[in-house]
């Protein structure tokens, strides 16, 4: 596939960037996203060019880097789907691919495609652990926990933490996210000593970094490559007015 690629520029957070063209030349529909850009940087390495600055580790939808508003839409067309999962099948020949950074007051561009994220590692810094000593790891079966609290801690425990929710909201909300982690520590015996201390302390961060209030819109589950729920915000709202 031959594709057309507009791709934001910019060399730090003080410049002002803009989108340059590139062309994407005999792309194959096995290749991932971040190998075709592998591929664009390449050349531009050959011509003397700066590559493209992207943020990439694992590759394999696991660690939450690959942050990439791809069209308009967070990390890409597909549902469930991170950046460095997405695959060139999803596009035609001919087609013209807008790349652009996570678009947040609280995630400044770095460079390029790069955004800084460490707002999320203040807003888990602020309370998202158990920092009680438990002593060693008990059994598996040792806790007794409810099936299903398990599943549902385990289901907010999917999250990443890719700013993809931040990225589609419209306010660069944080709320999908803070749920997330407050809800699954909320659900198991170790997190209940400190919930409430929890949920004020990291809403107080989440906050504090400028982030914006939920209206409830919903782009943040619709965007999220592990399919967190939004039913973990209404968990976090209630953790929060009864803390």
């Amino acid at each position: 596939m031959d594709l057309k690629l507009k791709v934001w520029r910019q060399k730090n957070s003080k410049e002002k960037g803009k989108i340059v063209n590139y062309d994407a030349k005999g792309v194959s529909p096995d290749m991932s996203f971040l190998e075709m850009l592998d591929v664009v940087n390449e050349e531009l390495i050959v011509k003397g060019d700066d590559p493209i600055a992207f943020e990439h580790d694992c590759r394999e939808g696991i660690c939450g880097s690959c942050n990439i508003m791809i069209n308009g839409e967070a990390h890409g067309p597909l549902p469930g789907v991170t950046t460095c999962q997405l695959h060139m099948r999803s596009f035609k020949d001919g087609d013209t691919i807008y790349l652009e950074p996570w678009r947040a007051k609280a995630f400044p561009v770095i460079k390029d495609l790069v955004v800084d994220r460490s707002a999320f590692d203040r807003v888990i810094q602020s309370g998202g652990f158990v920092s009680i000593n438990t002593g060693g790891a008990p059994d598996a079966n040792a806790l007794p926990i409810p099936k299903k609290d398990a599943d549902v801690a385990m289901d907010a425990a999917t999250c990443i933490g890719c700013g993809a929710c931040v990225a589609s909201c419209k306010n660069a909300s944080a709320m999908l996210f803070v749920s997330a982690k407050v809800s699954h520590l909320a659900l198991l015996p170790q997190g209940q000593v400190e919930k409430k201390e929890r949920v004020k302390n990291m809403v107080n961060a989440m906050d504090k970094e400028g982030f914006g209030n939920c209206t409830n819109q919903y782009e943040c589950e619709a965007a999220c490559p592990k399919d967190i729920k939004r039913d973990f915000i209404r968990v976090l709202n209630k953790e929060f007015i009864l803390s």
